[in-house]
């Protein structure tokens, strides 16, 4: 039995006028294959709407709170809102418990799989947020829960991104700038799997996979670092 949208809207801090847009956000467009008549629309579109709501109030508040180069805030900006934090977050709501998925997706243990979902289903939550109460209602949820998060990433350096410090590290130890080409792809486009190598020069480094190019490209720099050792 599906859980209570009433009890998602607690976690989320967020009283929906529209339930159906709540709805919405949490409908894979895996169900909508196995549910003809299903009345709501897939989340994709309140996805694209969400994404460009969080970028812009983070980048908002980036601006007018710190002081640090346009590269700095960048970095901090690209931690904030890449896809395993937002699945992170997704996880902590508890929102995978409420989504519409087709029995196979439901069932698929890939976890990278399942952060994928997961963090485009925040963004269309944030999107129906944004559509429902308006543009406060979704910056007071960004702040809340995601802005909090800034100062220990700050402190802990973790917004120093892998592709940037493999390149870092390649230029200060061999004089190497690393260049990435996509080995394979596979699956359907809505959920198409990259393989992407990392080389110096011609040496292929290492390799990495992902649900997009540029999560493909962070992996196989992160163990391209681990394995030349650089990871320090």
């Amino acid at each position: 039995m599906r859980k209570d949208l009433k009890v998602l809207e607690l976690k989320l801090g967020t009283r929906f006028k529209n339930t159906d847009l709540l709805r919405t956000a949490l409908v894979h467009r895996s169900y909508l294959n196995e549910h003809k008549s299903f009345p709501l629309e897939q989340n994709e579109r309140l996805e694209f709407l969400g994404d460009a709501v969080i970028e812009l109030i983070v980048t908002t508040h980036l601006y007018k709170k710190y002081k640090e180069a346009e590269g700095v805030l960048t970095n901090w900006r690209s931690s904030l809102v890449n896809g395993e934090r937002l699945a992170q977050l997704a996880e902590t709501l508890s929102v995978y418990d409420y989504m519409y998925m087709s029995k196979g997706e439901s069932q698929d243990s890939n976890k990278k799989a399942r952060n994928y979902i997961l963090a485009n289903a925040l963004e269309a939550i944030v999107g129906a947020i944004y559509l429902d109460r308006g543009f406060n209602e979704a910056e007071d949820f960004i702040e809340k829960k995601l802005l909090i998060q800034l100062p220990k990433i700050i402190a802990e350096r973790t917004y120093i991104d892998s592709k940037s410090m493999f390149q870092e590290k390649a230029q200060e130890t061999i004089g190497v700038t690393p260049r990435y080409k996509v080995l394979s792809e596979i699956g359907p486009d809505h959920k198409k799997k990259f393989t992407v190598g990392v080389y110096l020069d011609k040496e292929l480094v290492a390799e990495g996979d992902g649900y997009s190019k540029q999560e493909a490209q962070s992996v196989a720099a992160a163990n391209a670092l681990k394995v030349k050792h650089w990871n320090s």
